[in-house]
């Protein structure tokens, strides 16, 4: 179990604490629930911490509240891409998880890949699309089926499994009402699996289950059918192995602090890189809390431990 005493900072070391939740992208109603649960947990643990909800306004919020620091529990683009990171970093406010280039790099899943692949990192084919795209020959290099999703959201907002080529503009037409740039990609079949990292630590993984066609943001945040299986069930030596995959694909980015992969494993017992998160949720569906409590991490702790990655000096 982690302790209070294992903690290298007194109460005094933080100073006021703004939490940044909300925010203006498609996952603000989520961003809200994850603010609100780390400001009730760093309110527990007697940290001086206030709840900030991002508007356009925040900057000005943030230097009127003189704050010491910032835990950023935003989701999607304006929080984990990089943008109030910048931000932050120009008012000399210390933050949460990663910096500017890590946050953008791991919001842009192309760029990811790209990186990943040029690393000779496992991850699937995809190709960007366009209203100019050849569906068909789209569907002929990478086959079929498809998963279509936008390049710059969480939370599987607009994401959609191709199974006929002529599905596939209306599934572009879909994703790109949430992000103007869409990704196809290889359709892995097998099972998926998410690798939350603390501090460049590896928190025991968690194996995915839904019985709807692909783990989705129904099955995220609204059925109540989804298993979050943890311990996972892999033998210690394969999950040794993929959390050190996922260590290496999160680092790659210049990803730090704390964040996920997501991965699946083929039938094959092929590992394939799926995409990063920088600032995973932490709602009462979340997984980043489920392995640390697994890990004998409580809630509150593990959101101080989160808190601690902003002690890190950045220059």
């Amino acid at each position: 179990m982690v302790s209070d005493t294992e903690n290298p900072y007194k109460l005094t070391d933080y100073g006021k604490v703004a939490v940044m939740m909300g925010g203006l992208s498609a996952e603000r109603e989520i961003s809200l629930e994850s603010g609100r649960a780390v400001l009730a947990a760093l309110e527990r643990k007697g940290v001086d911490a206030h709840a900030i909800d991002v508007q356009h306004d925040v900057l000005q919020k943030l230097q009127k509240g003189n704050f010491n620091r910032v835990f950023i529990a935003l989701h999607g683009r304006g929080g984990e891409d990089g943008v109030i990171q910048g931000a932050l970093d120009t008012l000399r406010l210390s933050y949460t998880g990663s910096n500017v280039l890590g946050s953008a790099l791991a919001m842009d899943k192309c760029r990811s890949k790209r990186l990943w692949q040029s690393h000779g990192l496992p991850t699937p084919a995809f190709m960007e699309l366009n209203e100019q795209s050849d569906w068909k020959k789209v569907c002929d290099e990478l086959g079929l089926p498809l998963m279509v999703k936008p390049v710059r959201e969480g939370s599987s907002l607009g994401a959609s499994k191709v199974t006929r080529a002529n599905d596939l503009k209306q599934a572009w037409q879909v994703a790109s009402k949430f992000d103007q740039r869409v990704m196809a990609e290889c359709w892995i079949e097998g099972t998926e699996y998410t690798v939350p990292i603390l501090e460049e630590r590896v928190l025991p993984l968690i194996r995915l289950e839904t019985p709807r066609e692909f783990y989705d943001y129904q099955a995220k945040y609204i059925e109540e059918t989804t298993q979050y299986i943890c311990p996972c069930g892999l033998a210690a030596k394969t999950e040794k192995q993929l959390g050190e995959l996922a260590l290496t694909a999160f680092l790659a980015l210049g990803a730090s602090g704390w964040g996920r992969i997501d991965l699946m494993v083929d039938k094959e017992d092929q590992p394939w890189l799926l995409e990063a998160n920088t600032i995973p949720g932490m709602t009462s569906h979340s997984l980043v809390p489920m392995a640390a409590k697994q890990a004998g991490m409580a809630f509150d702790d593990l959101v101080v431990r989160i808190l601690n990655t902003s002690m890190v000096d950045r220059s």
